[in-house]
């Protein structure tokens, strides 16, 4: 009894130290992306660029539709300095295609985005761009939902 206890303990105290260095992962990743976006913003603030010029992109191919695939869909994100910009999504099917254009305030959608836009914006933000794949790991600036 006493040796199941004291195994059950080790295999919790493994499970809880495989959490802890994920965690740790994860918190050093996102510390140093926020350090890329400040460093980002000091360049804006410093006058250093011109923050109406577009200066940030990212595109995201994918497949929208299970009719099609070879990544004909893409969302693409052009912003400027301070953030402002448009996302623009293009769906293509076999028979048509639609294209959307959503805009983009001080780096936050007006409007709610899907997963494909979310990640274009988030790797535009970052600087990550041009290309960009949906399993790419980035920040995600506290949701990709539309400002109120």
């Amino acid at each position: 009894m006493l040796v199941a206890v004291a195994v059950a303990g080790v295999i919790a105290g493994l499970a809880g130290l495989s959490v802890a260095v994920v965690a740790h992962n994860r918190v050093n990743q996102v510390v140093e992306e926020c350090a890329e976006v400040l460093r980002r913003q000091l360049q804006v603030a410093s006058g250093a660029v011109d923050d109406h010029a577009l200066r940030d992109l990212a595109i995201v191919h994918y497949d929208a539709l299970k009719e099609m695939s070879g990544h004909r869909s893409f969302s693409l994100a052009l912003l400027n300095a301070t953030g402002d910009g448009v996302v623009v999504s293009s769906i293509n099917g076999r028979t048509e295609t639609r294209t959307y254009a959503k805009v983009v305030r001080d780096g936050y959608p007006l409007e709610a985005l899907s997963p494909e836009e979310s990640q274009a914006l988030r790797a535009a933000r970052l600087g990550k761009g041009p290309v960009v794949s949906m399993d790419d790991p980035l920040a995600d600036f506290g949701g990709a939902t539309a400002r109120a």
